[in-house]
């Protein structure tokens, strides 16, 4: 992704700060640690840095709760609104997290997967710990019993047994939260950020807000269901880059085609609508793995286009990424779109 973020340094040209009242920006971040897996850990004097921009740099903190009921009631956010997310309940961050966001007077939530600590596994918080945070504030969140991968049925399991399977998990976890905290929100992260149609049909039955991994703003015209977060952990913690996704704003767009993110190719195409903005659409350019995805406008007019890579992309989860710069700003409007590939 460097070069990715390279090209966007360079089209920075220093403007005024724009106004975005709809507009919010959800980090997710997991260890605050030197000594847990690189891959979902920032440590402790990165993460102060990041608090530190952002007191520093004209951002406001605000609570999950906060945000999500100012997007769906219309209220006002104040402009470089940010919410700090932490999944699955790491002792460090009790240990280091919580004190630094306390010095700062900033609120945070916290996803829960509740068996980890039932079982008082090691590196995880207790109850205890959780209630003390629960008691400063923190909104507290749904992460699932055992953080499964909810796209995959057990042996012998029909598609309807495993929502079914999920439907009590997820309400199960709810219940612990509640009587454990006295919280109920009804917010889940996606374990592994990973959902699918069906899934966003049940949340959306019972009342839930989905927050998923894939990068980009949120905005009263945000999918409810899969709320996008930016994950700040291993490279993406480097300051550099974590600052232009602060800043972020949020595009009106409608992925037209597919609807699930869950795919069996390895080089889906897409088609995406993007509402009139404050960007220019023949800036707008789509990445994936650092490198420009060809695009073809079938409406410019419209906002309507269809993304055409033609590399085949590796591993279970990528993601395409689109951005325009505002007008008149430094600032960037963001949306990726989501991939799963099951199976091999």
């Amino acid at each position: 992704m460097r070069s990715f973020f390279i090209l966007l340094v360079v089209l920075m040209a220093g403007s005024t700060a724009s106004f975005a009242a709809d507009h919010g920006v959800i980090l997710a971040y997991h260890h605050v640690a030197d000594d847990t897996p690189p891959s979902t850990s920032i440590s402790p004097a990165q993460f102060r840095r990041h608090l530190e921009y952002l007191r520093d740099n004209g951002f406001t903190v605000i609570g999950l709760d906060t945000l999500i009921s100012s997007l769906r009631s219309g209220r006002q956010l104040p402009d470089r609104a940010v919410v700090i997310s932490f999944d699955d309940g790491y002792i460090s961050i009790y240990e280091q997290a919580f004190p630094m966001l306390q010095a700062f007077d900033y609120p945070f939530s916290l996803f829960l997967s509740t068996q980890p600590i039932d079982a008082g596994q090691r590196n995880y918080m207790s109850w205890q710990q959780i209630r003390e945070l629960s008691d400063a504030g923190v909104v507290i969140g749904n992460h699932m019993i055992d953080h499964p991968y909810m796209l995959e049925g057990k042996q012998g399991e029909s598609d309807r047994q495993r929502l079914q399977r999920l439907r009590q998990e997820l309400l199960q976890a709810e219940q612990t939260i509640l009587e454990e905290t006295g919280q109920s929100h009804r917010y889940l992260a996606y374990p592994y950020g990973e959902y699918d149609a069906p899934i966003k049909a049940m949340l959306s039955e019972l009342g839930f807000v989905g927050l998923a991994q894939n990068s980009g703003a949120v905005s009263s015209h945000s999918d409810f269901q899969a709320l996008p977060r930016f994950p700040l952990g291993s490279i993406y913690a480097n300051l550099d880059t974590a600052k232009i996704k602060f800043d972020a704003l949020a595009f009106d767009v409608v992925q037209i085609a597919p609807l699930s993110p869950v795919t069996a190719d390895r080089s889906p195409d897409v088609t995406l609508k993007f509402a009139p903005g404050n960007y220019d659409r023949a800036q707008l350019a789509c990445f994936a793995n650092s490198k420009p995805i060809p695009m073809n406008w079938l409406d410019m007019d419209a906002g309507l286009v269809e993304l055409l890579p033609t590399e085949q992309y590796r591993g279970r989860r990528w993601r395409y990424i689109c951005t325009a710069p505002e007008l008149d700003s430094r600032r960037f409007f963001w949306y990726s779109v989501q991939w799963i590939k099951l199976g091999d």
